[in-house]
Order: structure tokens, then sequence, then C-alpha cells
């Protein structure tokens, strides 16, 4: 009895791992980021791809990322951690930040949501 109930415990403390990462649109600010390094899965950093930086979302998470102000939309990866500036959610690559045209402002006001996660 007692090893059924850590299994039912341990599945379900694993199930909410993310739930308020994947579940609920985050709303935030969004920044964009061209500098030619490492990425902190370590991948080499390409401004052409369509990739992010988040905070906590797994490795190869895929999300679409909406500019409010323009309805422009990109799906990016996460391959990269941050952004570490206080009131953003999100760094997105330079072909990223041109489908949601935010070039020129850098930043943007933005609606993040999970459309796939990565695979464990």
């Amino acid at each position: 009895m007692k090893a059924a109930f850590f299994g039912a415990l341990l599945i379900c403390s694993c199930a909410l791992g993310h739930a308020g990462d994947t579940k609920t649109p985050q709303r935030g600010v969004a920044s964009w980021y061209a500098e030619s390094r490492g990425t902190a899965n370590g991948e080499r950093y390409s401004a052409s791809s369509l990739t992010a930086a988040h905070r906590t979302l797994p490795f190869g998470t895929m999300v679409k990322v909406t500019n409010l102000s323009t309805n422009c939309v990109a799906v990016v990866r996460i391959n990269d951690r941050g952004p570490f500036k206080k009131g953003r959610i999100i760094d997105v690559s330079k072909a990223a930040a041109k489908q949601l045209k935010m070039i020129g402002s850098g930043v943007a006001s933005v609606q993040i949501e999970v459309v796939g996660l990565a695979e464990r």
C-alpha cells in the first residue's frame, strides 16, 4: 500500500512540474538578441533560426509568440535560458523578431503559448 501511494505521489508531482508554464498563456515583454555565442543547451546561436530563451520551459519546447500590437506570430523552439532583465518573459532570435515585426523597437508586448512539449 505504501509503495502504491508513493508511486502515485511521484507521478502527480512530475505531472505538475511545469503545469503553470504550459497550460496558461503568459503575457509580458519580449526582446530579441543577435549575439554570436553558445546557447544554454550547447547549440551555437543562429540569428536565422526561430529559437528563443525562456527561464523555465524545457529545451525543445515549441512556443507560439504573438506580438499583441501587430498580431504577428512566430513559433519558436526554446534552446536557451533568459531573459535576465526584469519584466521580460522571453528573448527571441533575430529571425523570430523579424516575423514579430519588433526589430526596430527591440521589445514588444507579447503572449506566449506552449504548442509542443519537449520529449524527455
